[in-house]
């Protein structure tokens, strides 16, 4: 078979006769005007996504990408692409929309993109997709919303500061009349200084209305909040009740493997020296402070039993607790939310000055939540995705979880050594995924193991916890074929 120069490719009058040769033969097949494919398996739609940008330059060349396509790099919910070009008859492919429109040819301020097309720079973006434009009945707007407008604004200076947005408005200032965009410059340099503080227009988002009040919040952790709260609203969740007498035990192994799963690691005969005891090892009085100032926030029933109605007592519970959490560590201000941002592996977590005002904004979906399981699965969710502390962000949410659950008389939940792979996967599931089953499922079972120790003994409970496999690490039970098991 003759070698074409892609797995997709636009054909011409110098490729005609071989192209009518192939096709005659099967070897090729058509998948629009012009185009063809020497990929006689896969589906169209597939090819063409693939090949999305090499097949735009072969069908425009020279193009410039514009509009909303410009600053979502992506084709719309629809499959539709809008471009700048000479050529002004769109394309209809299997899974692609190519829209040409007239403009401005590329400005110097453009930059080159993939073959021989150009990529609108932000300031050219933001001006023309603040124009008007009339939308057809069932087609997708070419120019983003201004709510959205407003959200991508507020993003890139939550995450680039505030020299990004003045040098976008001075960049838009430049070549506004260039682009005749005079009257959508006033517009942007409207938006951009009331996110700066120094106008005032109005603004239609909720992140963008909260930046220009100073309740600031990000946006993208409401999303996950959100992801959660309506997978919770549509699950079951099976009641279990606290038996009457726990004793010290179910508090203290609740201490121990929130502990042991931050990496404080303690034998546990050695923990329950540290926390009954009091024996403090010489060469680790830290981590032995961690253990008890944990326990003494599980074991205390009282606190235990108080939950926030609202969220400014969320911010004062969740400062006292970890103040008491982490009395032995001032290193890490205890009772202080963080000033320095934060992170475990790929996963940053909420910027320092967006904590207030993300937790306040989280915290209205709790109360509504129907079973104490769902809502303690959203609180320790909350805490644990923002992270408000420099240390001791998970031991907190998961007594915040927990104080959900014994508030209401249900058994509380305890994550064993051997399930934090899991705990921890089914965490990063939701943040890096918006998958919220595996979170809601791995609590379930940890919430439905933990009913089936019995706590009313020390040794009974240790001892059925060894059976069970709780005690194993759990990197090297998942090599060795073990499993938590149920009693």
């Amino acid at each position: 078979m003759p070698k074409f120069s892609h797995e997709v490719f636009v054909s011409d009058a110098s490729l005609a006769p071989l192209v009518s040769r192939e096709m005659k033969g099967g070897r090729l097949r058509k998948l629009g005007s012009r185009v063809y494919t020497t990929n006689l398996k896969e589906r169209p739609e597939l090819l063409v996504r693939r090949h999305m940008w090499f097949l735009v330059e072969g069908l425009f060349p020279g193009a410039l990408i514009a509009d909303r396509t410009a600053l979502e790099h992506r084709p719309t919910p629809d499959g539709t692409v809008f471009i700048i070009s000479t050529k002004k008859r769109p394309v209809q492919l299997p899974g692609l929309s190519i829209c040409p429109r007239k403009g401005e040819p590329p400005l110097q301020e453009d930059k080159p993109f993939m073959g021989g097309l150009y990529l609108s720079c932000p300031a050219r973006a933001y001006l023309e997709n603040l124009r008007p434009t009339r939308i057809r009945r069932g087609a997708e707007s070419r120019t983003l919303s201004r709510q959205k407008i407003e959200e991508n604004l507020e993003n890139l200076l939550q995450i680039a500061g505030v020299e990004a947005l003045q040098t976008l408005r001075d960049e838009a200032r430049k070549i506004a009349l260039l682009l005749h965009a005079e009257k959508e410059f006033k517009a942007l340099d409207a938006l951009i200084g009331t996110l700066l503080g120094t106008r005032k227009a109005v603004l239609i988002s909720s992140s963008a209305i909260a930046r220009s009040q100073g309740a600031l919040y990000d946006a993208k952790r409401l999303e996950r909040f959100q992801n959660l709260y309506e997978a919770l609203m549509t699950s079951v969740s099976v009641p279990r009740p606290a038996p009457s007498n726990t004793g010290t035990a179910l508090p203290f192994f609740e201490a121990y493997f929130s502990n042991f799963i931050e990496g404080t690691e303690f034998g546990v005969d050695e923990a329950a020296s540290i926390v009954f005891r009091g024996k403090i090892p010489k060469d680790r009085p830290a981590d032995a402070h961690d253990i008890i100032g944990t326990y003494a926030l599980t074991s205390d029933t009282q606190e235990m039993h108080r939950i926030p109605q609202t969220s400014d007592e969320l911010i004062s519970l969740l400062r006292k607790r970890h103040a008491q959490l982490m009395h032995g560590r001032p290193d890490m201000r205890p009772g202080e939310f963080k000033r320095v941002p934060n992170q475990a592996g790929s996963t940053l977590f909420v910027a320092p000055e967006l904590v207030e005002g993300t937790l306040r904004q989280g915290f209205q979906w709790l109360r509504s939540l129907d079973t104490p399981f769902k809502r303690a699965v959203y609180m320790m969710f909350l805490i644990a995705e923002v992270h408000p502390f420099a240390d001791g962000n998970g031991r907190c949410g998961r007594i915040m979880m927990n104080a959900e659950l014994i508030a209401a008389s249900e058994m509380r939940i305890i994550v064993p050594t051997i399930f934090r792979t899991e705990y921890l996967s089914a965490l990063k599931a939701l943040t890096h995924n918006a998958q919220a089953t595996p979170l809601i499922r791995s609590l379930s079972f940890a919430h439905n193991y933990t009913s089936k120790i019995d706590w009313s003994d020390y040794k009974k409970a240790k001892q059925m916890l060894m059976d069970t496999h709780a005690f194993e690490d759990s990197q090297q039970a998942d090599l060795d074929g073990v499993r938590l098991i149920l009693p």
